[in-house]
């Protein structure tokens, strides 16, 4: 049965927002529980206060329960900081936030969505590849390694 997301509202947001930078935080504490320093890429609060950044979240009322970010690289757009609250799971959330970064990219004219995640975050892995994102290799600054994987989205 389909969860009703039609409670949800997915907008622009501000990272330091403090339900967001709350959001991010616990993103950031999870990221550097599972995965060594050198293999954690997240972006800091301030990182993500840049012009090249959109940053959204998603609420339920006055709840921030979900975020995620799309920095543009002028070829391409990377999603960054894609977490949702584990209390908020199985809502829906992470769906409307990835339709949201399919829209803003391309309303960018961007042609490609990528990404970089950990290779224990599962399901994360099957969110991308119920969104079209299929495998690939290191692309950026990204250097391969033994804990990421890089995926992408054509958009055009």
């Amino acid at each position: 049965m389909a969860q009703d997301t039609s409670k949800i509202a997915v907008i622009p947001g501000d990272p330091r927002d403090p339900q967001a930078t709350a959001l991010l935080q616990a993103s950031h504490t999870l990221m550097q529980s599972l995965f060594a320093a050198e293999d954690n890429h997240f972006l800091s609060i301030d990182e993500l206060c840049v012009p090249e950044i959109s940053f959204f979240v998603a609420k339920e009322g006055d709840f921030t329960l979900g975020c995620v970010a799309l920095a543009n690289k002028g070829a391409y757009g990377e999603i960054k900081s894609m977490f949702v609250a584990p209390e908020a799971r199985g809502k829906g959330i992470a769906h409307k936030l990835m339709a949201q970064l399919d829209t803003a990219a391309r309303d960018q004219g961007l042609a490609e969505l990528k990404l970089e995640t950990g290779d224990k975050l599962s399901e994360a892995h099957s969110l991308y590849h119920a969104h079209g994102f299929v495998d690939c290799g290191p692309f950026g600054d990204y250097e391969a390694n033994s804990s990421s994987i890089f995926m992408t989205k054509t958009l055009t």
